[in-house]
């Protein structure tokens, strides 16, 4: 192992990991804004609300992100009308279209962490709200989101982790995130073991923190309280 190699590159490393993680944020943010109506509607007793999301996530869960990363980057590029429209100089930048891809597809997951976390909530609790009078409205704000999210949130840090697992893909559409910059790194050196060493390291540092961090939310959310009362 040629540390030497390591700590030259490092820097470079760093600087793509900065771009990844600007990436997951976009991603899981703008994702769980996106979500929160599709999981609220999936989570309807109404056949033709419950039915109108169902299509998004089923197209989104049931094909690779590379697929979805390839159709939005070179895809969307083939119809004239996306070229001439005010979203070009986005949909034409990679960074853009990783972000949206990203965006996409973690939203269609996180709709169903929701789903499954509103569905959760004990139905003796949305039962207390509607006999004080609460309208239904009243009832998801103020009883059925807070203990959702509660319930949900083990499984948005895992989709979060996932997330950033994925994030490498951004690399296939020349995009410098830590993986592209590690293969550009490589491409000079043909070091491929050190280079690749190092970038797996700054993702599992990475991963580490991310845990640490979700783990502090869940003790100060009292995560565990919340299953235990169930």
């Amino acid at each position: 192992m040629n540390w030497e190699i390591i700590i030259k590159w490092l820097p470079r490393l760093l600087e793509g990991a900065v771009l990844t993680l600007e990436l997951l944020a976009i991603a899981v943010i703008a994702g769980l804004i996106l979500a929160l109506p599709m999981g609220i509607a999936r989570a309807s007793r109404n056949l033709y609300i419950r039915a109108l999301p169902y299509g998004y996530i089923f197209f989104f869960r049931g094909t690779p992100l590379l697929v979805q990363l390839f159709l939005i980057y070179y895809g969307l590029a083939q119809f004239e009308a996306v070229r001439k429209s005010a979203l070009w100089p986005y949909l034409r930048d990679p960074y853009w279209c990783a972000a949206i891809t990203m965006t996409l597809h973690t939203a269609a997951y996180i709709a169903e962490i929701l789903r499954g976390a509103i569905q959760a909530v004990p139905a003796g609790e949305v039962e207390a709200a509607r006999s004080l009078g609460m309208s239904r409205a009243q009832s998801l704000v103020h009883i059925i989101l807070p203990r959702a999210a509660r319930i949900g949130l083990p499984a948005y840090s895992n989709e979060v982790i996932l997330m950033l697992k994925a994030s490498a893909l951004a690399s296939t559409i020349t995009l410098l995130d830590l993986t592209g910059m590690a293969r550009t790194i490589i491409a000079r050196t043909y070091m491929p073991v050190e280079i690749f060493f190092a970038a797996g390291m700054i993702y599992l540092v990475i991963t580490f923190v991310l845990v640490g961090v979700f783990r502090l939310i869940e003790k100060w959310l009292r995560v565990d309280a919340t299953y235990n009362s169930r």
